[in-house]
């Protein structure tokens, strides 16, 4: 079976492409506007956005992954969220009508819910907040088109994940973890807030579930439970630290959204790209708590949540890493 990887060269595509590479029976190739540090000999360097590259390197009825996105919030300019997620997945269905592929799986995200109430399923209400959340959810709409042209014979799975952390991740969850292990953390609210947490070996190993699905459309969100108050994760962090897990510091929203704002005005002026943002700030402190249909599936979480954060941290800032690729995230 041939399985083209779009933006296989990412966090979760380089993990993705390790466990598939672990099948024999699998033919896998990265399609990626970089090469791959990890697989070179298996990427085959194209754009979403350049419908030709795209149709000289997708393989005929192959299946489809499509991990490629533009996600951050420093996003300039801001019609590439346009360009990359909305007319990428419209080349990628052109594509996939001329080489007979009938099974596209797309991971989107639960931006699409915007500040979205406790317990958010799959049928949930589509508000965005920002364009990288508006953008996966039209990018959606044109995979549904896609299947419904064939609906008996075509599968397109989306897959919504909630923040994605693990080993070699330089996103958000990183972030904390380190200024956490600099025992300067701060935290800003009640840390009451509860977060829902997705392990990049347990995202990869339903992506690879996700091939096995029948024809039709099918939805998930993506979240590995139990999730976790901000007070608890900071705790457990601590506590692998072997450190209390009081946490000594904490100021109220207002203060650090007052901050995110000067910042705001400081990054405008000056161009530069901050880790301290308002919306940045405005996230942290906000409950985003998802449901999922994945159990479902029969799917089986191989990493518990609480293992999973202890392996990050122990590869991050335990045990000797520095020669390992990097991957820059939210």
């Amino acid at each position: 079976m041939k399985i083209n990887v779009i933006g296989g060269s990412g966090f979760i595509g380089t993990r993705l492409c390790r466990r598939l590479n672990a099948r024999p029976e699998l033919s896998v190739e990265i399609i990626d506007k970089v090469l791959s540090k990890s697989f070179p000999d298996r990427t085959a360097v194209a754009d979403v956005r350049d419908l030709e590259a795209l149709r000289s390197v997708v393989g005929n009825g192959a299946v489809i992954i499509n991990l490629a996105a533009e996600h951050r919030d420093d996003v300039r300019p801001l019609t590439l969220y346009d360009e990359v997620n909305v007319d990428g997945a419209r080349n990628i269905c052109k594509v996939a009508r001329e080489k007979s592929v009938n099974k596209i799986i797309f991971t989107s995200t639960v931006a699409v819910y915007g500040f979205a109430e406790i317990g958010t399923d799959e049928s949930g209400a589509i508000s965005p907040f920002n364009d990288y959340g508006r953008t996966k959810y039209e990018a959606e709409q044109v995979f549904r088109a896609w299947q419904a042209e064939v609906p008996s014979e075509r599968t397109v799975v989306i897959i919504r994940p909630t923040v994605v952390f693990g080993e070699q991740n330089r996103g958000n969850v990183y972030n904390l973890i380190r200024q956490i292990a600099s025992g300067r953390f701060v935290m800003i609210g009640n840390g009451r807030n509860r977060k829902s947490m997705a392990y990049v070996e347990n995202i990869s190993a339903f992506i690879e579930f996700a091939i096995g699905i029948a024809p039709g459309v099918h939805v998930y969100n993506y979240v590995d439970k139990p999730d976790v108050s901000m007070s608890e994760l900071v705790g457990k962090i601590n506590s692998l630290f072997g450190r209390s897990s009081e946490i000594r510091w904490k100021i109220p929203f207002f203060v650090g959204y007052f901050i995110g704002r000067l910042f705001d005005v400081y990054a405008s002026m000056s161009g530069k790209k901050l880790s301290i943002s308002s919306i940045r700030v405005k996230k942290f402190c906000a409950d985003s708590v998802y449901n999922t249909a994945v159990e479902t599936t029969g799917f089986s979480r191989p990493v518990p949540l609480v293992d999973a954060l202890e392996r990050t941290v122990r590869f991050e800032f335990i045990e000797s890493s520095q020669s390992q690729e990097l991957f820059y995230t939210e």
